[in-house]
């Protein structure tokens, strides 16, 4: 039986990141995945914002990977020649019972070590927003926009180089605890299933994480690993109207709410977007509803009194996989080494969602550190 000893399961922007920290590394790492390119889930269908961190929750995995993690993109994306620019953003307040939520929301913000963030009254939001409406602003400067496809390219390229092992087309059917290591079955692009032992696995799935810790003998329901998928829409904005937007222009995030809300952001070319709503789903489908036309409209144009309901016609979708169940507590990020569970050698990622585009080289950092520091690598 072929050997290796490390495999990734999942070729989005969090694989690759955690798949070119092992490249530093001696071994062989081989990268699953059930896909004909990499990134085609959830990496490849977000907003494309670097966040800065304010909205989580002081000491979490996704307040400290976030800020971290934003850095490291920062500094990669220039020597990679990535296209990134801090857009600046603003967390507007339309109503007046919403302005004391600005003040906490910045003194989260502070508390996680987010840097140079300000609140705008009425008259500097105007002078930084002159077409957007609201009675003060939290403003944070450095939230930036990515090519997110480079990015992904860009990552799989160099783990390429290094070494890694890139498997597409390719499911993981069976894993087998054994010693050392795992027995990984899996069925590739000709439909015949075989098997390999890997020393380590790391489950970056994605939407997949919690089918992937079942193989491995996890009770999902029973460890709260269970995947909630949530669909979020995309809107664009007619092209008339996208200058009238400077950064990225946010609503207060509601209490309760699955998302941050419905928001604004300018890609690289400037073209402008609202979105995404937020809304539980069994089924993966990628289709926008025309009819949700109007709820965006009604949600954003009490930022963007400029807008209009026939400004906006259907762009994407994504769907991220939360494990907060609807209705239920924000949760954090689980990268979990599960030697407690009897499977030393696996490390689970399960509800990586936003920020995890902001955090992938700092997840794929975590990942490799407690591999190390677990004597999982050399």
């Amino acid at each position: 039986m072929v050997e290796v000893d490390v495999a990734i399961i999942g070729a989005g922007v969090v694989g690759l990141a955690i798949a070119r920290e092992f490249g530093f590394c001696p071994g062989q790492t081989v990268i699953l995945e059930k896909e004909p390119a990499p990134g085609r889930g959830v990496s490849s269908r977000s907003s494309e914002v670097i966040h800065a961190g304010i909205y989580y929750a002081s000491g979490s995995l996704k307040a400290r990977l976030c800020v971290h993690g934003s850095a490291m993109l920062g500094e990669y994306c220039a020597t990679a020649g990535i296209p990134m620019r801090e857009a600046g953003k603003v967390i507007v307040a339309t109503e007046r019972e919403e302005e004391q939520a600005i003040e906490q929301l910045y003194l989260k913000g502070l508390e996680n070590g987010v840097r140079d963030l300000k609140i705008l009254d009425r008259a500097e939001l105007k002078k930084k927003e002159p077409n957007v409406s609201g009675r003060c602003a939290l403003y944070s400067p450095h939230t930036g926009i990515i090519d997110s496809h480079l990015l992904i390219r860009r990552m799989e390229a160099q783990c390429l180089e290094q070494g890694t092992t890139i498997l597409y087309r390719t499911t993981i059917t069976a894993l087998e605890k054994t010693h050392p290591g795992f027995v990984c079955t899996v069925c590739g692009p000709g439909g015949r299933p075989y098997s390999f032992l890997s020393r380590v696995v790391i489950n970056a799935a994605g939407l997949g994480s919690d089918t992937i810790a079942s193989l491995a003998g996890i009770s999902v329901l029973e460890e709260g690993y269970r995947i909630y998928p949530v669909k979020g829409e995309y809107f664009r904005v007619n092209p008339a109207k996208q200058g009238l937007v400077r950064g990225l222009v946010y609503p207060m995030p509601e209490k309760n709410l699955m998302g941050l809300g419905v928001h604004a952001t300018k890609d690289l070319s400037g073209s402008l977007r609202l979105g995404p709503n937020a809304l539980p789903t069994e089924t993966i489908s990628y289709d926008v509803d025309p009819s949700h036309a109007r709820t965006f409209y009604e949600s954003a144009s009490r930022m963007l009194p400029f807008l209009r309901l026939e400004d906006l016609s259907p762009d994407t979708a994504g769907i991220r996989p939360k494990i907060r169940k609807p209705g239920g507590p924000e949760r954090d990020f689980i990268i979990a080494h599960e030697a407690g569970r009897g499977l030393p050698g696996m490390i689970n990622l399960i509800g990586i969602e936003s920020p995890g585009l902001t955090s992938c080289l700092s997840i794929g950092r975590y990942v490799a550190d407690m591999a190390r520091e677990d004597g999982l690598l050399p």
